[in-house]
C-alpha cells in the first residue's frame, strides 16, 4: 500500500497530534512537554502546525521565534545532545509511519537540520 505525501495543513495536524502523543510519553524527553513547560495541545498544535507550514510550504503565518522558545526551555531544564537525538528519532519514526513522498523527505531533512542547529546553539 502506497502512503500519501504531506500535502495539507490537515496532514500536518495529524502528524503533530501523532508525534506529540508519542513524545509526551517518552521517558527521555516527555518531561519537557509535561513538567518543564506543560503543553496545552489545543493551543500548541495549531501553532506548531503553522510553523511546519512555513517550513514545508513556505506559507506565511507562523509569528513565533522557535530559537527563543527553546532557549527559555533550556534555561529551565538544560537540553543535552541525547534529547535532540531522541526528538529526531521519534519525529522520523512518526513521519515515516504516516507519510511518504517529496514533502515527507523535505520535512525529515528540515527536522534534522533544525535539531542540529538547536543542538549546536543550546547543548554545546
Amino acid at each position: 500500500m502506497t502512503m500519501k505525501d504531506i500535502e495539507t495543513r490537515d496532514d500536518l495536524t495529524f502528524l503533530m497530534e501523532t508525534f506529540y502523543s508519542k513524545a509526551l510519553k517518552d521517558e527521555q524527553i516527555g518531561h519537557f512537554f509535561t513538567k518543564v513547560a506543560p503543553l496545552n495541545l489545543e493551543t500548541h498544535i495549531p501553532l506548531i502546525v503553522s510553523f511546519w507550514e512555513s517550513v514545508l510550504f513556505d506559507k506565511a503565518g507562523y509569528k513565533g521565534n522557535v530559537m527563543e522558545v527553546h532557549q527559555h526551555l533550556h534555561q529551565l531544564s538544560p537540553f543535552t545532545p541525547a534529547h535532540f537525538d531522541c526528538w529526531v528519532q521519534i519525529f522520523k519514526e512518526t513521519v515515516n509511519t504516516l507519510f511518504s513522498g517529496v514533502n515527507t523527505e523535505k520535512i525529515l531533512q528540515r527536522a534534522e537540520s533544525i535539531a542540529t542547529v538547536m543542538k549546536i546553539k543550546l547543548a554545546y
